[in-house]
């Protein structure tokens, strides 16, 4: 097992990467809610070099902006060879999208294929006030 000096020393890797700028377009309608599921991410672990897979899904309130499709799938790409943990990628993600987008509210998670028998699904909300959303099926 290795240290937790190892863990900490490697702990904020990728984490300021250059990643593609993700685009937007003009948002003509009010008070819906899109979500976008892409089931093809993947990363490295900072510590194996093993690659992490799994399925981002973003749920957002668009305000003046949509995200454009094509650049977030690039935006996604990049992340392939980045030595990034998990729950570091999921909050730069939140953190990206909301920069460029700018929604009134977005819900981002990251449900990873098992390693070592366990998987795990990261989740990171903006505004983080907002941290207790309805869920699908109505219940808090």
């Amino acid at each position: 097992m290795k240290s937790d000096k190892t863990y900490l020393s490697r702990s904020r890797s990728g984490i300021d990467a250059k990643l593609p700028k993700i685009g937007v377009w003009k948002n003509q309608f009010r008070k819906y809610e899109i979500k976008i599921e892409y089931p093809e991410f993947n990363t490295v672990c900072p510590l194996t070099g093993l690659p992490d897979l799994g399925t981002i899904t973003i749920t957002y309130e668009p305000d003046k902006f949509c995200v454009e499709m094509k650049s977030l799938k690039l935006y996604f790409v990049a992340y392939r060879n980045i030595g990034i943990f998990q729950e570091n990628a999921i909050n730069r993600i939140l953190e990206d999208f909301v920069r460029y987008v700018k929604p009134k509210w977005v819900e981002i998670t990251g449900n990873f294929m098992a390693r070592g028998g366990m998987t795990s699904k990261i989740t990171a909300r903006y505004p983080h006030s907002k941290g207790k959303r309805k869920t699908e099926n109505g219940r808090r």
